[in-house]
């Protein structure tokens, strides 16, 4: 008997406490602004939660035959803006995709990939990873 009542008491704590907690306003995201001077290789502007509801970026900076190295962004997407210079941006599975400036590389959820600067000037893009809506 003495458990049932336990039982009953958390679920009715647990009720209440959903309840408050849906009832709470969500925080609320302030616009923000960043130089994409920084004196690193890659250096991360947005960091995610709290900062911002999921989203993250940075930029990068890379020498001539330097690369990012392969990495995945898991179930996120991510978004190359491509500032200066030229590349290949190498997607898992795929043939790679030449990145230049004043284009925009999409990388899709659940891919390694890697960027390699293939010119002969500094290679230099902002990257936005962001949740996939649904994931």
């Amino acid at each position: 008997m003495k458990w049932r009542l336990a039982w009953g008491v958390l679920g009715v704590l647990a009720f209440v406490g959903m309840g408050i907690w849906a009832q709470e306003p969500a925080v609320r995201k302030e616009p923000l602004t960043f130089s994409l001077e920084c004196a690193g290789r890659d250096c991360p502007l947005l960091k995610g939660a709290p900062q911002t509801a999921g989203m993250r970026g940075g930029s990068v900076r890379l020498k001539p035959e330097e690369s990012v190295g392969w990495h995945s962004t898991g179930q996120n997407e991510e978004a190359l803006v491509i500032l200066r210079g030229s590349g290949v941006a190498s997607i898992e599975g795929h043939a790679d995709v030449p990145v230049s400036a004043h284009r925009m590389a999409y990388i899709p959820p659940g891919t390694k990939h890697n960027v390699t600067n293939t010119g002969s000037e500094v290679l230099e893009y902002v990257w936005v990873v962001a949740p996939v809506a649904g994931r």
